[in-house]
């Protein structure tokens, strides 16, 4: 099996800028077209010595080139209440993408597979999709790959030795807390970049322990795509999980702690911030070669429709497909599982007067299959 070698966390970057078309309407889209954004790949691992995952980051900076975020205390300190800079709203994240890719496919000869492979070329892609320029966008590829599977152990560790989910537990919340932990790997790291003055245009008295505190906590945006979807369901399944034991112990779900807002990082911090941070769950065209492409177990949506209406936040899901899954007459299972989920969702949607939202969105339809498709959801994925 092939793994991210296990070294130190290593950074590739550039700076770049978004454009908005309609600049004369003042709105926060607005704000964000002035706004710059920090480009590149890591390499993070989720414990000293584990496999590195290879994360492709799209992040907002502020118009002095900081990082839009909130810091961790300990790697910014501040003497004073006095020292913080209260943003915009425009200046920070509404939302973290999170996107998880599938399996490798090599040597096609096709430049838009070749392309819609890459992880940087996606974090643009899915940063200028959402919010109008106001998200984060990472891209994660498996830590490790068995020939071209991805194998997503560390987050999913019920998986066989080729990816492969054998069910999905809950236990430890083990997808939230790698989750967290890459963000929070992630924005270290390019913060250490940016305070190490690697920005060609950084202002020489941008002072680094100025602090942005956000007027809300960003939502968390999840997709994964083909492979990648095994990381969602084991999400799904851990926001069920969560919420039924929130709910034995009256915890109230739809507040993120206090203590975490002023001391940690804009990013999820913990599990528990990942799972009530969440507000959609992006299927994009996901399958295997075995069941589990989609949770179809009504304990677990059940659950999850409860937690919603206990909350003041709605929660999307949406299921895209082509084709290329949707009608593979060698693998009936996936149409089978997703036409159960929808149901499974649609069913307990209908109780909550729209605080479930449920979309299935089909592309393609009518083309002959072929894996080309597979790969353009990716460009025309309607995900707002």
């Amino acid at each position: 099996m092939e793994c991210g070698e296990q070294e130190l966390p290593s950074v590739q970057s550039q700076l770049t800028h978004i454009h908005s078309p309609a600049k004369e309407k003042k709105n926060s889209g607005d704000i964000a077209a002035a706004m710059e954004r920090w480009t590149g790949v890591l390499h993070v691992p989720l414990s000293r010595g584990g496999p590195l995952f290879r994360i492709a980051a799209s992040v907002i900076l502020t118009p002095s080139k900081t990082l839009a975020v909130r810091m961790n205390a300990s790697l910014a300190p501040v003497s004073s209440p006095q020292s913080l800079k209260l943003p915009d709203a425009g200046q920070v994240p509404r939302a973290n993408a999170v996107l998880f890719t599938g399996d490798r496919v090599r040597g096609t000869g096709e430049p838009a597979i070749e392309r819609l492979s890459d992880a940087a070329y996606l974090a643009g892609l899915l940063a200028g999709k959402l919010a109008a320029g106001e998200a984060n966008a990472w891209v994660v590829d498996a830590a490790c790959f068995a020939g071209p599977y991805a194998v997503y152990r560390e987050l999913v560790p019920s998986v066989d030795t080729v990816g492969d989910p054998k069910r999905y537990d809950p236990s430890g919340l083990p997808a939230a807390a790698g989750v967290a932990n890459i963000l929070t790997h992630c924005i270290r790291e390019i913060q250490n970049k940016i305070m190490r003055g690697s920005l060609k245009d950084s202002a020489s008295n941008q002072e680094p322990t100025a602090l942005l505190l956000p007027p809300c906590p960003p939502k968390t945006i999840v997709l994964g795509f083909s492979k990648g979807g095994v990381v969602v369901n084991q999400l799904v399944t851990e926001l069920s999980c969560w919420a039924s034991e929130s709910t034995k112990n009256s915890v109230d779900v739809s507040q993120r702690s206090t203590v975490l807002l002023i001391h940690d990082l804009l990013v999820p911090h913990t599990a528990s911030d990942v799972l009530s941070s969440i507000s959609a769950f992006h299927y994009l065209d996901v399958g295997l070669n075995c069941a589990g492409a989609y949770i179809t177990d009504h304990a677990v949506i059940k659950e999850i429709a409860n937690f919603v209406s206990r909350t003041t936040d709605n929660l999307r899901f949406s299921l895209h497909g082509t084709p290329r899954q949707w009608s593979d007459p060698n693998r009936p299972w996936i149409l089978t599982e997703k036409n159960m989920m929808l149901r499974l969702l649609q069913d307990e949607a209908k109780k909550y007067e729209g605080r479930l939202i449920v979309s299935e969105k089909k592309y393609f339809d009518g083309r002959p299959r072929n894996l080309l498709m597979h790969f353009e959801i990716l460009e025309v994925m309607d995900i707002c």
